[in-house]
């Protein structure tokens, strides 16, 4: 067993920082028992109570109608397709009831770079579902940026405005890998890396709270994830806005990376655990049941994650790319307690949701 990789191994579980050079070290030499080990260590020291929290949302994608045309989605339909869809103001008012129904707390809301529509349509959008009573975590990086473009307004007017429609928080969709040249290659017409980081950071000395995302396992190298997490460790240095970091794996069905080898569960597993030895200032890492699958996120317990994420009620990019796990509310709690923890409900900024609704009651 090499003593380079057992030292860094044991000074991140001990809450020591590891530079980039050392993880790729990790990545390039630990193998899975020693890393699962050890991000379990700093999951228990940040964490020692054995809870393992959750959300209810759904994920409303209000069009899938985008200009981005990006080559790992499979959800999109340009402007000049006739499937394209757009949400009424009906069709979401259903969606939110149904969720607040199902004890919903939030709603994840997404969706394409309409070219179209003004920034007053996402506003007015905004102010229906605050009228509904429920958290908005919306509009990703790239939209905002998108948002700026059409309106030409500098994204912290955007931010600003869309925060006194309604916007509660940013989720952190659009991320992929942040490294020019895989989002060059991938999605030329996206939001530049640096682009992302400064919607990001605006939103943080706003106020509002973000969450991160990475999307691995198509054209990106490992020391290219590692930038990624670099520049998310970097920026929550500077302002401590993200609430939760969450890993998935690119799944490539029905996408221009068709020919692209999913990640295996080893693989992501890998990347949670180091993931969870580099970003030392991040509290909650999440497990990606939706890519992943029940037991693979059970075991992503024991390799970082003290989150199981959202019970999407309704899910669809991932879905679009042939990917169609569903869990409820109870087969989380059950999968949780399963393997040894209490499972409990949370709200986006990892406060626990109200004391009624910790016995999964109402379900």
């Amino acid at each position: 067993m090499d003593a380079r990789i057992e030292k860094i191994c044991a000074a991140a579980a001990a809450g020591e920082r590891i530079s980039v050079d050392e993880a790729l070290l990790l990545a390039g030499g630990a193998d899975l028992y020693q890393l699962g080990f050890a991000a379990n260590a700093v999951r228990g020291r940040k964490h020692p109570e054995p809870v393992v929290t959750y959300v209810i949302d759904r994920n409303i994608n209000y069009t899938d109608i985008c200009i981005s045309a990006c080559k790992f989605c499979a959800f999109y339909h340009g402007p000049e397709e006739e499937e394209g869809y757009v949400l009424s103001h009906e069709e979401l008012g259903r969606k939110i009831e149904e969720t607040k129904a199902l004890g919903g707390t939030q709603i994840l809301l997404q969706g394409g770079l309409h070219p179209d529509k003004p920034l007053s349509f996402y506003e007015e959008m905004l102010r229906f579902i605050k009228s509904h009573d429920i958290h908005i975590h919306g509009f990703s990086p790239p939209e905002i940026c998108h948002f700026a473009e059409i309106s030409g307004l500098s994204v912290a007017e955007v931010i600003s405005r869309l925060g006194k429609a309604g916007l509660d928080s940013i989720p952190g969709g659009g991320a992929e890998i942040l490294s020019d040249r895989v989002r060059k290659e991938t999605a030329p017409r996206k939001c530049s890396a640096d682009e992302w980081l400064a919607v990001m950071r605006e939103a943080h000395n706003q106020g509002m709270r973000t969450s991160a995302t990475m999307m691995f396992g198509h054209i990106e190298t490992w020391e290219e994830r590692l930038e990624h997490l670099d520049r998310l460790r970097a920026l929550q240095d500077e302002t401590g806005g993200f609430t939760a970091f969450i890993p998935w794996p690119f799944q490539p069905a029905n996408t221009a990376l068709s020919h692209v080898k999913p990640a295996t569960a080893h693989e992501y597993l890998k990347v949670l655990a180091i993931s969870r030895l580099f970003l030392d200032n991040f509290d909650n890492i999440q497990a990606s049941w939706v890519t992943q699958g029940p037991k693979i996120a059970q075991m992503s317990l024991f390799f970082g994650a003290n989150d199981f994420g959202s019970t999407m009620i309704e899910e669809n990019v991932v879905a679009a790319a042939g990917v169609g796990f569903r869990l409820s509310e109870e087969e989380i709690r059950k999968l949780v307690e399963t393997a040894g923890f209490t499972p409990r409900q949370r709200l986006m900024d990892y406060s626990p949701a109200a004391p009624g609704r910790q016995t999964g009651a109402g379900r």
